[in-house]
């Protein structure tokens, strides 16, 4: 089995450094550009589905994560608090749902603001042990595709119908191979919030959704988040091996730790329920995961250079290269060595498209797919349009 370290240097996707720290990788600039496509192609579909985007900080004082819960049931995986005076204490955040919570109640809100989706890709920091890190599957600092659903009760079930589908549309774009949904309920012990009759609806409403989309499951005792049970989205890797990837969470602990509430229709104030979802999960775990099964060849659509152009004599390739570029492709030159061995090069590199331009017929281009034969010369826009209508199919638009 591929090993997605080895490919991520291999292939310069990212790299670490002991001079940072262990579990802080550094992502260079082919893992920027696929992880960048990657979260645009999210941030669009979120924003279809009436999503609004947010940025909070990475840290917070103390208070705020006790009051959510995190530091009373979480502190084991949390940095150490800063203390700036007596009166300022911070820490950094191991989550951002105290942050949209924050969110929620910066102003009134009433029945007609709900569902209120709030979503951010942010950074968030756990204090993993230095053994159990390991390339970008295991990491402290950890970029998560995060956003938290407001919603009555009454709307709950819609919404993790919505959201379960946004996930496997989202998982079916980027190749991911799917291996059924795990409920995650409460478990014996005291690490979960103390409310039973709490647990017991929101599991209710989990399980309600499930059957009504028809999508298999098993449950999971003891695999629930503290506040609240969830929905885990299971995945093969690239062993066979099951693992989750994605989450739906139902949480009635969090509004009323923050005494969020709205207006309804009758004039009463009421209190909403919060959902805490991931379509793919952290950035660093779900390429960790997209590198070992696709053997580092992505899809086109996020792959980090889409078309690697190989000019043979004295011929200008600005014209081909400015034109795919304003079409949004990724391009590179590669005008170094022989012929063979620059293909060579962009085979071993995984490039989905190397494109042939000669100086007999500089008006034209021959692309080579990968994994294919080389295609006949053509002009360079019917070029550009065969690649973009691959990446629009691949991102299912």
């Amino acid at each position: 089995m591929i090993d997605h370290r080895k490919l991520g240097r291999d292939l310069e996707l990212f790299r670490s450094d002991p001079l940072a720290g262990a579990g802080l990788p550094i992502w260079l600039p082919d893992g920027a550009a696929a992880r960048h496509a990657v979260e645009e192609y999210i941030r669009e579909e979120e924003r279809l589905a009436g999503y609004q985007h947010v940025y909070s900080p990475p840290l917070g004082k103390r208070q705020l994560f006790e009051l959510s819960g995190h530091l009373p049931h979480f502190a084991d995986d949390m940095f150490p608090s800063m203390s700036l005076s007596e009166d300022d204490e911070f820490v950094l955040r191991p989550a951002m749902c105290p942050y949209h919570a924050l969110v929620f109640r910066s102003r009134s809100r009433s029945y007609r603001d709900l569902p209120l989706r709030i979503a951010e890709l942010g950074g968030m920091y756990r204090a993993e042990r230095s053994g159990v890190l390991g390339g970008l599957s295991r990491v402290r600092s950890i970029w998560l595709n995060d956003a938290h659903n407001f919603c009555a009760i009454d709307q709950a079930e819609d919404e993790v119908a919505a959201i379960l589908q946004m996930i496997q549309r989202a998982h079916a774009a980027l190749g991911v191979r799917p291996a059924g949904f795990r409920l995650s309920l409460r478990g014996e012990g005291g690490k979960y919030v103390d409310n039973p009759p709490m647990w017991d609806r929101a599991s209710a409403v989990l399980r309600s959704a499930l059957d009504r989309l028809g999508l298999p499951y098993v449950d999971a005792p003891g695999e629930a988040a503290f506040y609240g049970p969830k929905i885990d989205v299971q995945v093969l890797d690239a062993a066979g091996r099951e693992m989750s990837l994605s989450t739906v969470q139902l949480d009635f602990h969090q509004p009323a730790q923050f005494g969020l509430s709205y207006v309804d229709r009758d004039g009463a104030r009421r209190r909403p329920v919060m959902l805490h979802r991931s379509i793919v999960g952290s950035m660093e775990r779900l390429f960790a995961y997209l590198i070992e099964v696709h053997e580092g060849a992505f899809p086109v659509w996020y792959a980090p250079v889409q078309v690697e152009v190989l000019p043979v004599g004295d011929v200008s390739v600005e014209p081909f290269v400015r034109e795919a570029l304003s079409h949004g492709l990724r391009v590179r030159v590669n005008a170094e060595g022989s012929l063979g061995s620059r293909i060579r090069e962009a085979v071993s590199r995984r490039i989905p498209y190397a494109a042939v331009i000669g100086a007999r017929d500089p008006d034209r281009i021959s692309l080579r797919p990968r994994g294919s034969a080389p295609l006949p010369p053509v002009p360079f826009s019917e070029a550009i349009e065969r690649v973009g209508a691959e990446v629009r199919r691949g991102r299912g638009a």
